[in-house]
C-alpha cells in the first residue's frame, strides 16, 4: 500500500467532537457511511467477503466532493465486486489518526481484513477503475459484451444475419454499450441499410463521441454512399486496361473495391494514380487513401499495408 503519510490534496484542520454518521445518499448495500464504531463491522468484518473501500473525507474538503460521485459511479459499475465506505474524518477521527492519514480525500482498500493498497486525491474515473481492477481482479465479461464477440464471430464467418441479431440483441440488453451499438451499426453499413446505421450513430453518448471507432464507422458510411452510384467494375476495368491514364475509371474502381472488401487492390489502385499523376484532381488518390485508413482503422492490415506504400511512392 502506498505510504500512510500522504502528501496532497487537503490538510486536515482541526478536528470536531464525533457525532453519529448519516447514511450515504442512496444508500445501498454498495455505498454506505461508517462510524468509530461500525468500523469492524462495515470494512473488516465486510472485507473478509468482499473488498471494501474506505473514502475518507470531510464537509470542507473541496478534492472530496470532486472525487465523491466519481467513485460512487464506478463502485456501482462494478456491480458488487466492491464496497464503498466512507468515513467523515471530523465526526470519526480515530481512524485516520491510527492510519497515519495527514491529509484528503484518500481512499484506502481493504481486503481479508487488511488495508492492502490506496491512492489520494481526487483522480480521475479511468485511474479509479484501474485500482478496482487491481484490488479485484478484472470484471468478467458481461452477457451483451459475450454476445457482441459471438456477433463479430458470425460476422467474420460471414452470416450476416446472425451477426445483427446478436448486435441488436446486445445493444438492447445494454444500450451503453459501445461495442454493441458500433457493431450494430456496422452491420447495417455491410448491408447497405445507412439510414439505419446513421440513426444508430445519432444515438452514441456525447462522452464517446470522439472514440476513433466511430469516426471509423463514419468513414465506412461515408464510403458507401460514395460507392452507391458508381458504374459496373468490369467495364471500369476495361476502361483501365484500354487506357491506363485512365485516372477517373481507376479512381472509382478503388472505391468499389475499397467497398466490396478488397482493400488491398483497392490501395493498389490509387497508389497507381499516384505514381503515375499525384497532382490529379487535387490530389484525389492520396486523400482518398487516407479516408480508407480511417475507415479500416489505424492497425488493420490493409491500412499498414497502405501506409508503406505510400511511404514509397512519395519518398521514393
Amino acid at each position: 500500500m502506498t505510504g500512510p503519510s500522504f502528501t496532497y490534496g487537503s490538510t486536515f484542520p482541526s478536528m470536531k467532537p464525533a457525532t453519529a454518521a448519516t447514511p450515504a445518499a442512496g444508500g445501498d448495500d454498495l455505498i454506505r457511511e461508517t462510524t468509530t464504531q461500525a468500523f469492524m463491522k462495515d470494512v473488516i468484518d465486510a472485507s473478509m467477503q468482499v473488498p471494501v473501500l474506505v473514502d475518507f473525507w470531510a464537509e470542507w474538503c473541496g478534492p472530496c466532493k470532486q472525487l465523491t460521485p466519481v467513485i460512487e459511479k464506478v463502485v456501482r459499475a462494478a456491480k458488487g465486486r466492491v464496497k464503498l465506505v466512507k468515513m467523515n474524518i471530523d465526526h470519526h477521527p480515530e481512524v485516520a489518526g491510527q492510519m497515519g492519514i495527514r491529509s484528503i480525500p484518500a481512499v484506502i482498500a481493504f481486503k481479508g481484513g487488511q488495508p492492502v493498497d490506496g491512492f489520494m486525491g481526487a483522480v480521475p474515473e479511468s485511474q479509479i477503475q484501474t485500482f478496482i481492477d487491481k484490488i479485484c481482479g478484472p470484471a468478467a465479461p458481461s452477457d451483451a459484451q459475450a454476445l457482441v464477440a459471438e456477433a463479430q464471430a458470425a460476422l467474420d464467418a460471414g452470416d450476416v444475419q446472425t451477426a445483427v441479431e446478436l448486435f441488436a440483441h446486445a445493444h438492447q440488453m445494454e444500450p451503453e454499450n459501445l461495442d454493441a451499438l458500433l457493431g450494430l451499426a456496422d452491420v447495417h453499413v455491410a448491408t447497405r441499410d445507412l439510414d439505419t446505421a446513421k440513426k444508430l450513430l445519432a444515438t452514441v453518448p456525447a462522452a464517446s463521441a470522439k472514440d476513433p471507432r466511430v469516426a471509423a464507422v463514419q468513414a465506412r458510411i461515408a464510403l458507401a454512399e460514395k460507392t452507391a452510384s458508381l458504374g459496373d467494375p468490369v467495364a471500369l476495368e476495361a476502361r483501365v486496361a484500354h487506357d491506363p491514364d485512365d485516372h477517373q475509371a481507376r479512381y472509382e474502381l478503388a472505391l468499389i473495391l475499397a467497398a466490396t472488401g478488397h482493400e488491398q487492390a483497392a490501395v493498389d489502385c490509387l497508389i497507381e494514380i499516384i505514381r503515375r499523376e499525384r497532382a490529379w484532381n487535387d490530389e484525389a488518390a492520396r486523400k482518398q487513401l487516407l479516408t480508407f485508413f480511417d475507415a479500416w482503422g489505424p492497425k488493420e492490415a490493409a491500412t499498414l499495408y497502405g501506409r508503406r506504400r505510400l511511404s514509397s511512392v512519395l519518398f521514393s
